[in-house]
């Protein structure tokens, strides 16, 4: 299901898929998540986009073959792939072990065709095993939103008991809410509604602030303040009072991409050296990891499928934000 042109339909075609290159593996893909970055590609809004283009960064499938110089992957081992879509090995970056700052980074879906497809190819260095314990249609959005939200988390600086505030319950907010659960952290979900309580709670949550009876950043410093908030909120807006709900020292990071600027008050930064940051996703060894925790830990994705020439309405379901959480594309096997 390819995009012909910005903002075009969805197209479904055939084409013959190519043996891989050096370095390369070819996937037949079970399951491809529907992500609202795919936006970037049916819209045309990345930067150098070439047309056609099949969207898609969430890929859960089976290696069907491989190129040269392919030493660890062989035909018939259970694969993902997800936004990082390989590395170069010679920027400055990578030749410091970063490769998900490589700055010749291609990105599945949108520098080459994604997981709209039965099939794939991509470079080798961008895959990641696939442990026993989930299913395609559930390890999809973890080459995504799980890896996002886990890797953040992991990466935080949070200690074993530390007060960890989750910003939003959508489909990076209820994976983070289980992350945090699973890691050990006091886990607090912050959203909009008495209504999303319980289901905070369900998902691991030791407090639900609901944002518009209660001040959450008051409610907060009541308990200490939180040591890490992870935004998975796209209002910009919604993110303002977040500097007064942090502990001396605590950290702000957004993984969830806000609608415009961000407001932030200098002086709390500064007295309390607090912190705000962004995350990016994580490399194939990082998506790995995020299944492995996951497999171990029990946490999935709650999401709803659609048959790949369905891609038009999954689409256009994610996009409305009525989703609950993730939308999930399958093909046949």
């Amino acid at each position: 299901m390819q995009v012909a042109a910005a903002g075009g339909a969805f197209q479904l075609v055939e084409k013959e898929f190519p043996e891989p290159g050096p370095s390369h593996v070819r996937i037949r893909v079970h399951a491809c998540g529907v992500c609202h970055s795919d936006s970037f590609t049916k819209e045309g809004q990345w930067p150098g986009i070439q047309f056609p283009r099949a969207p898609g960064h969430e890929i859960a499938g089976i290696v069907d073959a491989v190129g040269p110089d392919v030493p660890l992957f062989k035909p018939g081992q259970r694969v993902g792939l997800g936004w990082h879509g390989g590395h170069c090995n010679y920027c400055p970056p990578c030749r410091r072990g970063d490769f998900i700052l490589c700055e010749n980074q291609p990105i599945s879906g949108i520098n080459y065709d994604g997981g709209y497809a039965d099939y794939v190819i991509a470079p080798a260095n961008a895959i990641a095993f696939m442990p026993d314990g989930l299913t395609d249609p559930e390890a999809a959005p973890l080459l995504c939103a799980g890896i996002t939200t886990f890797n953040a988390l992991r990466n935080s600086g949070a200690r074993t008991g530390d007060t960890v505030v989750i910003l939003g319950i959508g489909g990076l907010g209820h994976l983070a809410i289980q992350y945090a659960a699973k890691a050990g952290y006091r886990t607090i979900a912050v959203a909009r509604g008495q209504d999303k309580g319980p289901l905070a709670k369900q998902l691991g949550a030791h407090i639900y602030i609901d944002s518009t009876t209660q001040e959450p950043a008051k409610e907060l410093q009541k308990i200490g303040g939180a040591n890490i908030i992870l935004s998975t909120l796209t209002s910009a807006k919604a993110l303002e009072w977040t500097l007064d709900g942090l502990a001396p020292a605590g950290k702000i990071i957004i993984v969830g991409a806000p609608d415009g600027p961000i407001v932030i008050n200098p002086v709390p930064l500064l007295l309390g050296r607090r912190t705000v940051a962004g995350w990016p996703s994580g490399t194939g060894m990082d998506s790995e990891d995020t299944l492995k925790f996951s497999a171990l830990t029990g946490i999935k994705p709650m999401i709803e499928t659609y048959p790949l020439e369905k891609a038009e309405v999954a689409y256009a379901r994610m996009m409305s934000g009525k989703a609950r959480f993730r939308v999930v594309l399958t093909t046949g096997k």
